[in-house]
């Protein structure tokens, strides 16, 4: 896969994942937009370490809704103590 496609598969997974953001899907979608468009210009070494840095932040973002769904379920079927 060239780097150009993994560039926009990663930018179009994170505003996937953004919808359910805590702070809004207009607040993501700005953030991310910005640093996609501030990191344009990079050559080929510097883009791929970003890309890796997305990968990351992809796994932090899913497990974080994970985390999420997991204290909904506890709070629905289990009483407070």
């Amino acid at each position: 896969m060239s780097q150009r496609s993994r560039v926009i598969n990663l930018y179009k997974t994170l505003l996937y994942l953004g919808r359910d953001y805590p702070q809004g899907y207009d607040f993501f979608r700005r953030k991310c937009h910005a640093a996609f468009m501030r990191n344009k210009d990079l050559n080929e070494k510097e883009a791929e370490e970003w890309v890796k840095k997305g990968d990351y932040i992809i796994k932090e973002l899913e497990s974080l809704y994970m985390l999420k769904k997991y204290r909904t379920m506890k709070r629905r079927y289990y009483p407070d103590d």
